[in-house]
Parts: C-alpha cells; sequence; structure tokens
C-alpha cells in the first residue's frame, strides 16, 4: 500500500466513521427517548390503577368510595350452609349440563345480603340471589356447570356476603365427567 492509497483509505475511513458516530449518536438519543416515554406512560397507568385510595371528582365512583370506608360490622349476620359447602355429584356425563344447589340459611339477626357469587372459570356460571334474606330464611345459590372435560374434575363458587367473620366462603362440588 503505497501513500496515496492510505491517504484515500484514511479519508473514506474518517468520513465513514463520522457518519456511523452520527448514527449511533441518534440512536442512542431515540431509544432515551422512548425509555422515558414508555416510563412516563407507566406511571401515568398506575396512577389511574393506584394504591391511592383518594377520592378525587374523576374517580369517585361507588367501588371507590366502598373501598375506603370500613364494612358496617353493625349489619353482619351469620350464615349455616344446610347441606354442605362440598357437594360430591358421582358420575356425569360428560358434556351434560349440570345444575348444583347449596342451600343455606340466616341464622344471624340482621338481613343477610348475598354481594358477588363468582366461579372458578367459565364452564360454571352462578346465580346471585338478588333478595336480602331475612333472620331465619332459607336459600339457595345455584350453578351451572357446562361438563366439559374429562374424568375427576372439581370447581369452586365463591360466594362473598355480610356474615362474620370475613364474609367470603368457597363452595366446593367434584364429578367424575365419563363418556
Amino acid at each position: 500500500m503505497n501513500v496515496q492509497d492510505w491517504q484515500v483509505f484514511s479519508t473514506f475511513a474518517s468520513r465513514y466513521k463520522r457518519v456511523f458516530i452520527s448514527k449511533i449518536w441518534k440512536m442512542k438519543h431515540i431509544v432515551v427517548f422512548l425509555f422515558a416515554a414508555i416510563s412516563f406512560m407507566a406511571c401515568k397507568s398506575s396512577d389511574k390503577k393506584g394504591a391511592g385510595n383518594e377520592i378525587t371528582k374523576d374517580n369517585n365512583d361507588a367501588e371507590n368510595i366502598a373501598s375506603i370506608i370500613p364494612p358496617d360490622t353493625a349489619n353482619f349476620t351469620t350464615i349455616q350452609w344446610l347441606d354442605s359447602t362440598y357437594l360430591d355429584l358421582g358420575k356425569q356425563k360428560e358434556g351434560k349440563e349440570i345444575e348444583i344447589s347449596f342451600r343455606f340459611k340466616n341464622t344471624g339477626s340482621k338481613n343477610l345480603v348475598i354481594e358477588t357469587v363468582n366461579a372458578q372459570c367459565g364452564c360454571t356460571v352462578p346465580e346471585k340471589p338478588e333478595k336480602p334474606f331475612t333472620p331465619g330464611e332459607e336459600g339457595v345459590i345455584k350453578a351451572k356447570y357446562n361438563g366439559s372435560g374429562h374424568g375427576e374434575t372439581r370447581k369452586q363458587v365463591y360466594v362473598k356476603a355480610n356474615v362474620k367473620p370475613d364474609g367470603n366462603d368457597t363452595l366446593t362440588f367434584r364429578a367424575e365427567l365419563i363418556k
């Protein structure tokens, strides 16, 4: 390599180096900007969900208010599950809808209000009683299981009501699904 070739190579390399460094510099700025934008959006979205129990004009819906106010223990009652909180349905035909019932009685001195009834998965659809139950009155939590799956299955239904001590009961049923 002679001197003239070296000068051409050196000129080309220095121009390429400047272009390369310029592109890296721009990429760094883009990455920093994107990181800042994502961080800002993450902070904004977590503020909406937030741990804060502040009531503002923007988030004063009933759910937020209920989470701030402690439960009214003066209206707590007691519940007795008349059959059991566990039902063994034995052998059932696979794919056939199964109706499940859990009977209960309000054994307290206040009205029993079933707040929510949820199932473990979409294959079970529970029915929430809408009316309050007076002291001594009996009621039923019903659910329909679509019979999906095969073999032994266990499913849960979760009941939240104004009962002592924590207001949450788990109802379980078991079935052996056969073809």
